[in-house]
């Protein structure tokens, strides 16, 4: 879970929705990775495509912001 990847946008659509996904909803791989956690926070590119996991609501808007990217909270 501690891959970095280059996919956040370059340009254009600054914009990121945060939103949180159920454990069950996520690969084998991912659950097994995630270290007894009940579900993980999701980062979508405007386009849907989920640009990353990672651990609470908290780290997901810190890395937004530090990708100079608008997160917004989707329920």
């Amino acid at each position: 879970m501690d891959r970095k990847h280059e996919v956040f946008p370059e340009g254009g659509e600054r914009i990121v929705y945060v939103r949180p996904v159920k454990l069950a909803e996520l690969p084998e791989e991912v659950q097994r990775e995630a270290g007894g956690l009940d579900g993980l926070y999701a980062l979508h590119a405007a386009s849907g495509e989920r640009l990353a996991l990672v651990r609470d609501r908290a780290l997901a808007f810190a890395l937004a912001r530090q990708n100079d990217l608008a997160p917004v909270n989707v329920h």
